[in-house]
């Protein structure tokens, strides 16, 4: 008879020996039932009292700087106050105050204007760039950096060399033309130019920001929906109207939201150049409220034109908002609404 192999020596389970030691639970004789609920609550608590010792300094941080002053500002903007002496409560007269002044109405429309200049100007600046830099060339690393530099430059160094550039007497802009024959022009003393140029000045950085963001979504744009269009005869228009654009159409929303912000709080740069002149002609919905609260003395006058804009921030941002849930195939993929 041929020996029988060890693998297949034992054909029955090995009986396990119950541990003495432990009861039918698996705990010890004599071990509490409520220690390991114990320790896992204890270790629970302290978790949470560590990660509030990480996150406690940034909570205090948000509540000082950012919950609390909007709380306190929404109560001045119902006071007169001048924030040295005390105040007194007015209600809603700041309010009823703001639509008879002929100030604010005048901070209100440059503000309409330098707005609906921007934004679009920006929107289709940054596209049509985007779509040049859109391509495998020659150094092409080097022109989308360039293009992007200057959104990185603070607002208040771009008033400064603009400042500089189209002072009447002694710019270069003036030099310029005079060697071209044209007569010296005022630029930012002029209240006829001085709106348009501060748009201007505004697109030579904020374009950079539409391009950087185009650019990213055209290369996500998938290739075999311009290669189709293509092979069905779309010429470059076709496919630029037909296929990329619909593809952009979050992205646009997005920007129209966020240069919407950026043109409504626009300040630094007024404030470096012109200071809201000549003749208020520059003169914008944040540079009336910081005019009207520390130079004026008026704070809660200032802080009443503040919320006003802070509605129309809101309103702004709710439309698009609204906007971009009705309308089909705006929601990237990926995202929840």
């Amino acid at each position: 008879m041929p020996p029988v192999p060890r693998t297949a020596r034992r054909t029955t389970p090995r009986a396990v020996t119950p541990d003495p030691r432990r009861d039918g639970t698996g705990r010890r004789p004599g071990t509490p039932a409520g220690r390991r609920p114990r320790t896992l609550a204890g270790r629970t608590r302290r978790e949470t009292a560590t990660a509030w010792a990480f996150i406690g300094p940034a909570v205090v941080i948000i509540l000082g700087l950012g919950i609390v002053p909007v709380v306190w500002s929404l109560l001045l903007s119902f006071r007169a106050d001048d924030l040295v002496t005390p105040g007194r409560w007015v209600g809603l007269d700041n309010y009823r105050a703001l639509v008879r002044d002929p100030g604010f109405r005048t901070a209100v429309e440059n503000t309409l204007v330098y707005a609906g200049l921007y934004v679009p100007l920006s929107l289709a600046g940054g596209l049509a760039l985007a779509l040049a830099l859109n391509r495998r060339i020659r150094l092409i690393g080097l022109y989308r950096t360039l293009v992007f530099i200057p959104f990185v430059i603070s607002a208040a160094a771009q008033g400064v060399l603009f400042f500089f550039i189209l002072d009447p007497q002694f710019g270069v802009a003036n030099s310029l033309l005079h060697h071209l024959g044209v007569s010296p022009q005022g630029f930012l003393s002029d209240p006829g130019q001085a709106l348009y140029l501060l748009v201007l000045i505004s697109l030579w950085s904020g374009v950079g920001f539409c391009v950087v963001v185009y650019l990213a979504a055209l290369q996500d744009v998938p290739p075999e929906l311009v290669e189709s269009a293509r092979l069905d005869g779309a010429n470059r228009l076709r496919v630029l109207w037909h296929v990329k654009l619909p593809a952009l159409t979050p992205v646009t929303v997005f920007l129209v939201l966020w240069q919407l912000i950026t043109a409504l709080q626009v300040f630094d740069l007024i404030y470096v150049t012109t200071k809201g002149g000549p003749l208020g002609s520059t003169t914008v919905i944040v540079y009336f409220v910081w005019e009207q609260a520390f130079q004026m003395f008026t704070a809660g006058y200032g802080a009443a034109a503040a919320y006003v804009l802070a509605a129309a921030l809101l309103l702004a941002g709710t439309a698009l908002r609204l906007y971009r849930r009705r309308r089909p195939g705006t929601t990237p993929r990926g995202t929840v609404r």
